[in-house]
């Protein structure tokens, strides 16, 4: 039997919230997160000083969650046999 895989972050896009990306690549090396991929930044007009890692919706396969710090939110999408509550520990565990 093979060793278990690495799950890898997928870079598509050259801008992310500050200090998130050192925090998905701890996330990746979780047992059972296959692939995270950050999607679309946008501004929000509340301001949060910390990051924060939300889950937001199941997807098929994983999970969409936002990130917020200051006035940024990012989409996150993770793929992974994880359920919900062990992503949510996984997440605080990282944070």
């Amino acid at each position: 039997m093979a060793a278990e895989e690495k799950g890898r972050l997928v870079w598509n896009h050259s801008t992310h919230i500050e200090g998130l990306i050192p925090v998905l690549k701890k996330l990746v090396d979780c047992e059972g997160i296959r692939t995270i991929t950050p999607g679309v930044l946008s501004r929000t007009r509340g301001n949060i000083p910390k990051l924060k890692l939300r889950i937001s919706v199941p997807l098929q396969g994983g999970f969409k969650v936002i990130a917020r710090k200051g006035k940024s939110v990012q989409e996150v999408f993770i793929v992974t046999d994880l359920a919900q509550e062990q992503l949510q520990a996984a997440i605080a565990t990282v944070l």
